[in-house]
């Protein structure tokens, strides 16, 4: 138990400003060059959770790789085997297995004869609780088994290119980040994206495990991220310090919130959340329910029952 005010322990935290860009055109069926020897081919699967689609990347010049194939899209597969122009794949890498990153990748495996990398199969970053739905299932690809599993900091060389993996739990279990070698490139999925923060959902995500990756990614000294939603992000490092400052802002509003009263989620997110498009309040629930796994588990915040969605919380 922590006594006195709860927000003490986290308020030597200085925020560290936060600004999204949402201007991205994403040229759909079109190959758009982003870096030396990389392409981004966008999906139309626009949407609250995908801003204005998956981006799919082609690496290489001759034997190519593919980083995160996308959704199974019958227009976005004929894309993007336009950008591929015929030329041989030899590797589909898959930073995590939600359906708008994974699914088309055992159409383009049948195609091109490619490898499938990634860190493993889907998996929850927990078990579930007894009585819990888990309320983003529908979301996972349950199906994709990869060729290749990659430990962190493993690689796989083709031709002219080196991936190297980064593993970044958090907003899935199994999500991955891949670096360029000797590019300061690096294929972010998910985890850092410049239009939005990623969602974090239990019982798929964690948020300590995120926090933790988005440590382990500021240790990096990138120069350019790549992310599976929007424009690439220049100068990522002051980017993620802001992430991470979002996320500590966060803690303190929910709790502030269980200081003057609130002990339910949904009274949480009418208040944290109340200028944020109502389609996403779910979401949103789920984000908030996160943190406080987080905050339960530092002893900065007391569950009168389990720690779930519909549970009742307190100060510590």
């Amino acid at each position: 138990m922590i006594s006195g005010n709860p927000l003490d322990a986290i308020r030597s935290e200085t925020p560290v400003t936060l600004e999204f860009d949402m201007n991205f055109e994403p040229a759909y069926g079109e190959a758009v060059p982003v870096a030396p020897g990389v392409v981004r081919v966008t999906a139309g699967n626009g949407g609250p959770f995908t801003f204005k689609g998956t981006n799919s990347y082609v690496v290489g010049s001759d034997t190519l790789a593919v980083v995160d194939p996308g959704p199974e899209d019958e227009q976005h597969l004929e894309a993007l085997l336009a950008a591929i122009g015929g030329r041989p794949v030899s590797h589909i890498f898959v930073t995590h297995t939600h359906r708008d990153h994974s699914p088309l990748a055992a159409r383009l495996k049948a195609l091109t004869g490619a490898r499938t990398v990634a860190e493993g199969p889907h998996r929850d970053a927990r078990p579930l609780r007894i009585g819990e739905v888990d309320a983003l299932d529908a979301a996972n690809d349950e199906a994709f088994r990869p060729d290749i599993a990659l430990a962190d900091d493993a690689a796989i060389e083709g031709d002219g290119w080196a991936l190297r993996a980064i593993l970044t739990p958090g907003h899935a279990a199994n999500h991955a980040a891949f670096a360029l070698d000797g590019t300061g490139v690096t294929f972010s999925g998910d985890h850092v994206m410049g239009w939005s923060t990623s969602i974090v959902a239990p019982p798929g995500g964690s948020m300590s495990d995120y926090m933790a990756s988005l440590d382990k990614m500021l240790e990096r000294d990138d120069r350019l991220l790549l992310p599976g939603h929007g424009g690439p992000l220049g100068a990522p490092a002051p980017f993620m310090r802001g992430l991470k400052g979002h996320r500590k802002m966060r803690e303190r509003a929910i709790l502030e919130r269980i200081r003057v009263g609130d002990r339910t989620i949904p009274e949480m997110v009418l208040a944290i959340y109340r200028d944020t498009d109502p389609r996403l309040h779910g979401a949103a629930g789920l984000s908030v329910l996160a943190h406080i796994e987080d905050l339960v588990a530092r002893g900065l915040v007391a569950a009168d029952t389990e720690v779930a969605i519909d549970g009742a919380f307190r100060p510590a």
